[in-house]
């Protein structure tokens, strides 16, 4: 499959990843809820580490198999942990204070992030039509802001989506560590995801800590969206690692096209959670939907 609809189908689960997250995180303490994703994702990993340590001939399928990786590697795995980690816990506080139809807009604006570090890092070079496309996606997320205005949310006032932003710059940062993991660090899609995984659990565990110790002013109550968020999240991180690992792959378009998970957040905000819908963000929506056909 190639790596754009890799990609596109990768955007679609992670709308829905988006919802489950609103879902677990409504009147609920947030760093427990990114644990519990978390460890969900890394408890899937762990029987097929051990397993490909053990009897790796034994493995139903050979991408399947989690080789043995240098110290080196190792280090730039657990950074990329961190990193992400920093961008879920900043990303969860803001999206628990805002309406899932205007947080996953605003966490959207990634590409424009990702792309200024594609073109200094990479020289990656998107076709005319391509910038327009992106253009097309960026402007529609302006006009999200506009219809957060109608809704009572001042973007330069607001501490939700100040919180959004530094989320999506960091994962912007993440984006492109995933290009260089995958292209100049000669490590396979299946062995950034498995130690990923296991990886932010040691990660999370600070944050964790500091929770726990002021648990009384953060209710905590289990649900069962929680550890589906691990799993709807290693299934779109296991599209978007594959798209990304094609040798043709440009990470300054998969960031867009896959930031169009707006869309599946947006139509699941207003179906189930009957958010508000207005002219404005049906709008914004068309409009991301424009620039991803022009990117493809």
């Amino acid at each position: 499959m190639s790596w754009l609809w890799l990609t596109i189908i990768s955007a679609l689960l992670l709308g829905v990843y988006d919802f489950l997250k609103k879902s677990a995180l409504t009147n609920n303490a947030v760093l427990p809820v990114i644990f519990g994703g978390i460890a969900a994702g890394a408890l899937i990993w762990l029987p097929l580490v051990i397993w490909s340590g053990l009897a790796p001939a034994s493995l139903p399928h050979p991408a399947l198999h989690v080789t043995a990786i240098t110290p080196l590697q190792h280090l730039q795995v657990f950074a990329k942990s961190a990193l992400v980690v920093a961008s879920w816990i900043f990303g969860y506080l803001g999206l628990k204070s805002l309406p899932l139809s205007i947080a996953t807009p605003i966490r959207a604006t990634s590409p424009i992030w990702t792309i200024s570090l594609a073109l200094l890092i990479y020289g990656e070079s998107p076709t005319t039509r391509q910038w327009v496309g992106v253009g097309i996606i960026l402007s529609s997320f302006f006009i999200f802001s506009m219809a957060g205005k109608k809704e009572g949310i001042h973007f330069h006032r607001s501490k939700a989506v100040y919180l959004i932003i530094i989320a999506t710059m960091l994962g912007a940062c993440s984006s492109i560590l995933d290009k260089f993991l995958l292209q100049d660090a000669d490590l396979s899609v299946t062995e950034v995801q498995a130690w990923f995984s296991l990886y932010s659990v040691p990660a999370m565990l600070p944050a964790l800590w500091w929770w726990f110790q002021r648990r009384e002013r953060n209710h905590f109550e289990f649900r069962w969206s929680i550890p589906a968020i691990g799993v709807a999240l290693l299934l779109a991180d296991l599209l978007y690692f594959s798209a990304i690992a094609q040798p043709e792959a440009l990470i300054s378009l998969i960031t867009p096209v896959r930031r169009a998970a707006a869309v599946v957040s947006f139509a699941l905000g207003i179906w189930l959670l009957k958010e508000q819908i207005r002219p404005t963000k049906v709008l914004a929506v068309i409009g991301i939907m424009v620039g991803v056909a022009l990117l493809a």
